[in-house]
């Protein structure tokens, strides 16, 4: 049943991950800005080039999440990886008081703050980067 479970897991954040990804591309694309650390760049040129190479790694990873599962737990930590690079956009866009998404006021963007290291212990878990001494 747990594995099960952490399969459905997997699949789902890699097809999350994917639209993720395409999302980036969308109608919402400028609102990404919000999310490129200023530290990085204030340039909306090399903003828009740092969305469209995370888009591809987002989608790359969300396919490979889903599909290379004897390589789930080098996926796994990728993944992990990422999600903590990708937190430091959303740490940016809180410390710089930056509305996009929804995320008008410092209370909601910092909320948001918390589901980044939830994200990241379930694709751990997910990919079975630690795992149990029991067989899952």
């Amino acid at each position: 049943m747990k594995s099960r479970l952490k399969q459905y897991s997997r699949i789902f954040l890699g097809v999350f991950m994917v639209f993720a990804g395409f999302s980036r591309f969308g109608a919402r694309s400028i609102e990404f800005r919000a999310v490129v650390p200023r530290w990085l760049t204030n340039d909306v040129y090399w903003m828009d080039i740092l969305i469209s190479m995370s888009a591809y790694i987002e989608i790359a990873l969300g396919l490979a999440t889903i599909f290379l599962v004897k390589h789930q737990k080098k996926i796994g930590y990728i993944y992990a990886v990422f999600l903590v690079i990708v937190f430091t956009g959303n740490l940016s866009q809180y410390t710089n008081q930056i509305d996009a998404f929804g995320l008008n006021t410092d209370q909601k963007r910092m909320i948001r703050l918390f589901f980044q290291p939830v994200l990241i212990i379930w694709i751990l878990w997910a990919t079975n980067v630690k795992k149990q001494t029991d067989s899952n």
